[in-house]
């Protein structure tokens, strides 16, 4: 590899690399290993520029994952960075890789998370903060300038293995409860062919309980579904082996293991702020008068229970590192997104981890007395749209929600620009925001009637067509 700082070169990442809250390209195409050096080598420099002089890094499951890992640990390497190397791993274990250990000073995981095969990309921490927005900006300027810096001796690389030590650390979520519980259960476990898979199989191993394990040998080509538990379509492995009398609860896990889907005992799909429903139930018994956090698109319902069992909600905006630097601005100690994205900092570390969250939804089953299934049938139910995306053509998606925002204040709506607007009528809400990942407009609504649905959708699609856009 031809070196851009012999001859005082810069690198210039394709413009859809750089994201809001990562880095994400397509294999061959906007992403290759010039850029995961590239990466590597700036942040270095972001590092140095802290006081730091260490990161850990670890890759997932897709076929281009290690040639980028390489890369990425010669451009750290260069820019003067011990370097430890911990492997094919989920992105959870590469945050425990930081948070667990005050010599390591930032991680890097090469990840494609939940993203079609041939798309990857890179999840970064710096000191246990989230790394986006404006430090990703950086980053690129820093790449694009050849800003390196004074020449550096070397770097070293350690290889570590750290995945003994996080099982025993994720298993604490289970202290005090009752063994003879967890052997009552019949759990489904589908790791989708992701980088949980092997961890999932070391974890089952320390778990009283039956264990039904689905797909956890880690192949880049997904070759039995894609591996994202918010699509109901993935899930079915789960919901056929609860039909089938197989298990009474499943978890299922995107291709890094910081997403969770879960599947009760009657084949029924909890989404994100349903799961974060009954942690909350769960952690107010513990820790009453807590604040906690969810996105802007979770149900009412959810911020009503956090209230009726003496928790603060707190309205967050979408995103996994927007609601991570949230927490440790607020002092939050429970969030989470509809994506399946949850956060634990009362008794864990405040990012997100999906096999952590699954140990923490079981424990939290055993504490409440309740099965999943039953909490599930105890939650109110309403008429909620999925996620609706649309383009705006000739229109740029912030500005079409800045001008709907125009037409709330000048009347008497009820609305949060938390992120884009929410408005509350009598029949529920609808949200409308720009995408922070696509050139979209995204909406969604729910009411607790099909009727105020259609009469929420109506009212959003009038605010629209004011403004000139038809979704």
């Amino acid at each position: 590899m031809d070196d851009p700082i012999a001859d005082g070169r810069g690198h210039h990442f394709d413009p859809s690399l750089l994201r809001e809250y990562d880095m994400r390209g397509v294999w061959g195409e906007t992403l290759g290993p010039r850029d995961a050096w590239a990466v590597g080598r700036a942040f270095a420099v972001c590092v140095r520029r802290a006081g730091g002089d260490c990161v850990a890094v670890g890759y997932d499951g897709r076929l281009s994952s290690p040639a980028l890992e390489t890369a990425v640990v010669e451009g750290l390497v260069e820019g003067g960075i011990t370097v430890r190397r911990i492997g094919l791993v989920p992105t959870p274990l590469l945050y425990y890789a930081v948070a667990s250990a005050q010599d390591v000073h930032g991680g890097i995981e090469i990840t494609g998370s939940h993203n079609p095969k041939d798309h990857n990309g890179f999840k970064l921490d710096l000191g246990g903060q989230p790394f986006f927005g404006q430090d990703i900006v950086e980053l690129g300027r820093i790449a694009a300038a050849g800003d390196w810096g004074q020449p550096l001796a070397p770097g070293r690389v350690e290889q570590v293995d750290l995945a003994q030590a996080y099982v025993a650390r994720i298993l604490d979520a289970l202290d005090g409860i009752d063994p003879a519980w967890l052997e009552r259960c019949r759990i489904g476990w589908d790791a989708g062919n992701g980088a949980a898979g092997p961890l999932i199989e070391r974890l089952v191993g320390h778990l009283p309980g039956q264990h039904v394990l689905f797909f956890t040998a880690v192949d880049g080509h997904f070759p039995h579904h894609h591996p994202d538990p918010t699509i109901v379509e993935n899930l079915g492995d789960l919901i056929g082996a609860v039909a089938a009398g197989n298990i009474d609860i499943g978890f299922a896990f995107d291709g890094d293991g910081d997403r969770l889907g879960v599947v009760d005992g009657r084949g029924r799909v909890l989404w994100g702020d349903q799961i974060l429903s009954i942690l909350a139930q769960d952690l107010l018994k513990q820790r009453p008068g807590a604040l906690i956090m969810a996105d802007v698109k979770a149900s009412q319902t959810l911020f009503d229970t956090i209230a009726a069992h003496g928790g603060r909600a707190l309205m967050a905006p979408t995103g996994h590192s927007l609601i991570k630097s949230g927490m440790k601005q607020t002092g939050a100690v429970l969030a989470g997104e509809m994506t399946g994205h949850l956060f634990f900092a009362d008794a864990y570390y405040g990012y997100d981890d999906a096999l952590y969250g699954a140990l923490r939804v079981l424990a939290a089953s055993a504490r409440l007395g309740r099965t999943i299934t039953e909490l599930r049938d105890a939650m109110p139910q309403t008429h909620v749209t999925p996620d609706l995306r649309f383009a705006a053509p000739g229109h740029d998606p912030v500005a079409v929600v800045a001008a709907v925002v125009a037409t709330l204040r000048a009347g008497d709506a009820v609305f949060d620009t938390t992120d884009g607007a929410r408005v509350t009528t009598p029949d529920g809400w609808w949200l409308l925001r720009a995408s922070n990942t696509q050139a979209l407009v995204t909406a969604r609504a729910e009411s607790p009637t099909g009727d105020g649905l259609q009469r929420l959708l109506a009212d959003l699609d009038g605010r629209l067509a004011t403004c000139g856009v038809h979704r």
